[in-house]
């Protein structure tokens, strides 16, 4: 059983290519492409394996940098090389693991990892071109090594870019964080609401010793058996379970509990239980759950699909399986809530650079300066903090109420408050 060494690596990898992620540009990989550094399983080696460029190695590597002349044959100690990846979905970054696995002698000397915002579908020149924010500092590297860096900037970003100082290889690279959702972008939709891509996090779990319960809400279908969930085998009474806190709260309409590939080791029966932690209780506590899907027999290698009844909001789901055994997949299809969606819209405002916030805000119907003024009050912790931070913006209304009806309205549209 592999134990994370760091919180942050259980929170959703950011730069999964499964979410989407992708490397945009680099500067330099002849030896090996910087794509290796988004691959999803641990880096390999196999010695004495060479194509025309020499060792092949599972990771990015550049070309062994030279000075400008024979009186000056080495780089400067500012000389460095780059790769710049879109993250699968935009999010908060809580670390960052920089893994130099297999690269001995041929590993940078240090490195530095930089975020940006970027929002829509920009260019490499764009993303280039873009306000960089320094996330983990230049630090020394080690070979053959997993250096993982917490981060503490709030920020929301959509890119990273790894610098490494002054040539070398690394063999992936992690971004871990808390996915922060564009709110505008699920307004009437009924989507997922376990999903990663939204914000969804297996956040606890009775056993993970065959594989990981974020497996479980990952993006796709699983192709094997090890992409979803297993436990060890019982020899108690018990049960095993995972604890999925949704992108927000909302009204789960349908599930799906995939059983594919576990043909001899799927669980006898599952039931859903649901939780509405809106009002400040704590599922952790044991109190306060209730029933969404009763115990139910589940199949072998089988998607099973069951339509709910949505007659209350939930923030957090667990699956019981009996007694134990193995999902490839659980979707919670739904819709947020008024008060989830707002949840869910101040989290990412206050994420947001100020420009992007700002934009936002006049995009919705406040003046510049308006904007300016609200986006300065952040964070804004709920709905009343935000009523508050709005009735606070200068000039103050005239009898008729005009400016205060714009500006509600304009929140309302934004932030659901």
């Amino acid at each position: 059983m592999n134990t994370p060494s760091a919180p942050f690596t259980e929170l959703v990898n950011l730069a999964s290519r499964l979410l989407g992620a992708g490397v945009v540009g680099t500067n330099e990989d002849t030896f090996a492409d910087a794509e290796n550094l988004l691959v999803a399983r641990p880096a390999e080696f196999r010695p004495h394996t060479f194509g025309h460029k020499g060792q092949i190695m599972d990771g990015w590597e550049s070309r062994r940098r030279r000075g400008v002349s024979a009186e000056q044959p080495h780089p400067t100690d500012e000389d460095h090389d780059w790769a710049v990846v879109r993250l699968g979905a935009a999010g908060v970054i809580r670390g960052v693991v920089v893994d130099t696995a297999h690269f001995t002698g041929n590993y940078p000397e240090s490195g530095s990892v930089q975020g940006a915002s970027v929002p829509g579908h920009p260019s490499p020149e764009a993303v280039q071109a873009a306000e960089w924010v320094d996330l983990v500092p230049r630090t020394p590297l080690r070979g053959d090594t997993a250096h993982e860096f917490e981060v503490t900037n709030e920020q929301r970003f959509t890119h990273v870019r790894l610098n490494i100082w002054p040539d070398g290889g690394v063999a992936r690279l992690r971004v871990h964080g808390e996915v922060r959702p564009d709110p505008r972008d699920l307004d009437g939709l009924t989507f997922d609401l376990a999903a990663q891509e939204y914000g969804g996090v297996a956040e606890a779990a009775s056993d993970r010793y065959f594989s990981s319960p974020h497996n479980l809400n990952a993006p796709g279908r699983a192709s094997v058996m090890g992409e979803g969930w297993e436990t060890r085998r019982r020899r108690d009474k018990a049960n095993d379970w995972v604890q999925i806190a949704l992108a927000g709260g909302g009204e789960v309409l349908a599930a799906e509990v995939d059983t594919t590939h576990f043909v001899a080791n799927a669980p006898g029966w599952a039931d859903l239980v649901g939780y509405d932690a809106s009002q400040g209780g704590n599922p952790a506590d044991g109190h306060g759950w209730f029933e969404i899907l009763p115990r139910t027999r589940l199949q072998p290698d089988t998607r099973h699909r069951f339509r709910l009844t949505a007659d209350r909001p939930v923030t957090h789901v667990r699956i019981n399986v009996y007694p134990d055994g193995g999902l490839a997949r659980l979707r919670l299809t739904g819709r947020l809530t008024e008060a989830g969606r707002a949840t869910l819209a101040l989290r990412w405002f206050n994420a947001l650079p100020a420009a992007e916030a700002e934009a936002a805000l006049t995009e919705a119907g406040l003046d510049q300066a308006e904007a300016a003024a609200l986006t300065a009050a952040r964070p804004l912790a709920d709905a009343a903090a935000t009523t508050a931070a709005v009735a606070a913006l200068q000039p103050t209304d005239g009898p008729d109420g005009e400016q205060s009806s714009r500006r509600r309205s304009a929140i309302w549209r934004l932030l659901g408050v």
